[in-house]
């Protein structure tokens, strides 16, 4: 696991060893405090950890003191960080009480100011000093600071065997991020107010920028593939980008940056981001549900309206178990569709459910904790698998009775495996 310095941001530990946090960013205009709250609310509740709101001009920022009094009217206590380009140093100034109450400033160096750009970013870091706030250092591809980027690109040129271009675009990236984190500190801050982003939009590019700026410094880093794009190129790019990090122990916080359809649902980003960490084992928020895909030995939709059904059930159920039971994050169910794959997939789960394919006698075998407890028939298989999913909930789950927290904050797992990192040496696994 990367070595990090632990950042509070208002009251959530990032780095430092503590569990992977997830995060998410409205997309409401922050100068209608009313839809922001609302949004900032259902991230939340989603399971955001910590939610970013733009903060882009007088407007936004003067609306900052009534977004908190709605989130603490609807008794939301989430982390909320400022999100400024450009101006961030004048609104910080001129709106005090927003500067007081965001738990963090996101800064993007690249956009900070031209000729007085260390002036401003300077500015901006007084601020946080002022108020104890920590910051995030946000370099992106797509607005990094231009004069940085053409002296590198002409020292480049001048060498006698120049590198590629990308490679030196991510040297900039790196160079920007960890010289603006050194001039933070030059000016007074700690470093243990300070996380670092640098995010790219192309997948081999944000692993590789990544593997590059980690060994070189303890800041905890905020992993996302920046602008991931909508749907499933969106969640499959993310995924592809962020595991191989991940797995390496790289990243202590991560935001999945999908664009959300036409009034869909923003939440999608945070069911994505546990669904990444949950199925790298790193954190558990709620069971798993194994299902087949199906084939020709399973052309009835029965095992798949099940899988649906048994899916749902969970998620209805959740709120009561998280508070009663906790650990049953880490529950595995398997429902699968014949004898194939069905029985040994099903010993593997905690608890898991063989149903019949085509042509095969009609019953399924319920297994438990890898061994046969009974096999069910007839038309309440569905009625009586809840039955003794709950059962088993309570039965296991019931002994850690009292013992207090909603458990999903389990600690990050310790490597199990070496992972190559290409010429970046061997880094742990999750």
């Amino acid at each position: 696991m990367r070595k990090t310095v632990e950042v509070d941001i208002g009251g959530v530990k990032v780095g430092g060893g503590n569990p992977v946090v997830v995060q998410s960013m409205t997309n409401t205009d922050t100068a209608d405090p009313a839809a922001t709250a609302a949004q900032v609310k259902a991230l939340a509740d989603a399971g955001s950890e910590i939610v970013r709101v733009t903060v882009n001009n007088k407007y936004a920022a003067a609306a900052v003191p009534e977004l908190f009094e709605r989130l603490a009217n609807l008794g939301c206590s989430v982390p909320i960080v400022g999100d400024f380009h450009y101006n961030g140093h004048i609104l910080l100034r001129d709106f005090p009480r927003a500067a007081a109450l965001l738990h963090k400033y996101r800064i993007n160096p690249g956009n900070v100011g031209t000729s007085r750009r260390d002036e401003n970013f300077q500015a901006i870091i007084r601020i946080a000093m002022e108020n104890g706030k920590a910051v995030r250092i946000g370099v992106n591809w797509g607005s990094l600071d231009q004069r940085l980027l053409t002296r590198m690109m002409d020292e480049n040129g001048r060498l006698a065997n120049p590198k590629d271009a990308g490679d030196v675009l991510r040297d900039c990236i790196v160079e920007s991020a960890t010289r603006s984190a050194e001039l933070a500190e030059e000016t007074g801050l700690g470093g243990d107010r300070i996380v670092l982003s640098a995010k790219v939009s192309g997948v081999r590019d944000l692993i590789l920028v990544y593997r590059q700026l980690a060994p070189l410094t303890e800041y905890p880093l905020h992993l996302g593939l920046t602008e991931a794009g909508m749907g499933a190129k969106g969640i499959v790019a993310t995924a592809a980008a962020l595991s191989p990090l991940l797995i390496e122990g790289i990243g202590d916080t991560i935001r999945v940056s999908l664009t959300p359809r036409p009034s869909g649902d923003r939440t999608e980003e945070v069911r994505v981001a546990q669904q990444i960490l949950q199925s790298l084992e790193i954190r558990s928020f709620e069971p798993q549900v194994t299902a087949c895909p199906g084939c020709g030995r399973t052309t009835s939709t029965f095992f798949q309206e099940m899988t649906e059904d048994i899916q749902g059930h969970i998620r209805e159920r959740m709120p009561e178990w998280r508070r009663v039971y906790p650990g049953v994050e880490d529950l595995k169910v398997a429902v699968m569709g014949c004898v194939v794959n069905g029985p040994g997939e099903s010993k593997h789960a905690d608890l898991g459910i063989s149903l019949p394919g085509n042509l095969e006698e009609p019953k399924a075998p319920v297994y438990v904790d890898g061994s046969h407890l009974r096999t069910l028939k007839g038309d309440r298989i569905v009625e009586e698998f809840k039955e003794i999913l709950g059962d088993y909930v309570a039965r296991r789950y019931g002994r850690s009775r009292g013992g207090g927290g909603e458990g999903r904050l389990s600690p990050r797992r310790e490597p199990t495996e070496a992972v190559s990192a290409g010429n970046h040496g061997t880094r742990p696994g999750v």
